[in-house]
């Protein structure tokens, strides 16, 4: 079950939570999904490991999308037709230079109306457009620790609206 730390910071667009199973993490994308608009750009950051595939991997099956998820770590991209949204999956990984993301084009999925969940991020700055919602992964105990940042108006909606629907199926204990 996802645990909540920190809901939501002074302005609400903020979101602490231990995953202690890697299902608590595909749930995580699951909610994500729920709360998606079109031309969100969604950074997951995290070490090799860390869940960012098993996030995309929920959110893209709360979506709809019935075949295999992995990680664009060779083709860059994998594109997604689901539900309501055109969904952008990349990893830049694999870059040796941040000019790697200019020479492949990738740019005007960026200008798009699809959602861009990109992996590795850093690799391809400071050409990359700046994310609407930034996710760090990281592992703690016996499972994955999650930050989840809200970094433009249209992306602290998108966590705002993520914390009330984690709250609603994980309502906070009543207080004694």
């Amino acid at each position: 079950m996802i645990e909540l730390l920190n809901a939501a910071d002074d302005n609400g667009a903020c979101l602490r939570a231990h995953l202690p199973a890697e299902a608590d993490t595909e749930a995580l994308g699951a909610a994500l999904a729920q709360v998606l608009r079109p031309r969100l750009k969604i950074w997951l950051q995290g070490n090799l490991g860390m869940g960012k595939t098993t996030l995309t991997r929920g959110l893209l099956r709360a979506l709809g999308h019935e075949g295999k998820v992995k990680s664009p770590t060779y083709t860059l991209i994998e594109p997604y037709v689901v539900s309501r949204l055109d969904l952008y999956h990349f990893d830049f990984y694999r870059f040796n230079s941040p000019e790697e993301y200019l020479d492949a084009g990738l740019d005007e999925y960026f200008a798009d109306q699809g959602v861009c969940i990109v992996e590795w991020p850093d690799k391809a700055l400071p050409h990359l457009p700046l994310p609407d919602v930034e996710i760090r992964l990281g592992a703690r105990d016996s499972g994955r620790f999650v930050e989840i940042d809200g970094r433009t108006d249209a992306g602290r909606t998108c966590v705002i609206e993520l914390v009330r629907a984690l709250r609603g199926a994980n309502p906070a204990p009543e207080p004694d």
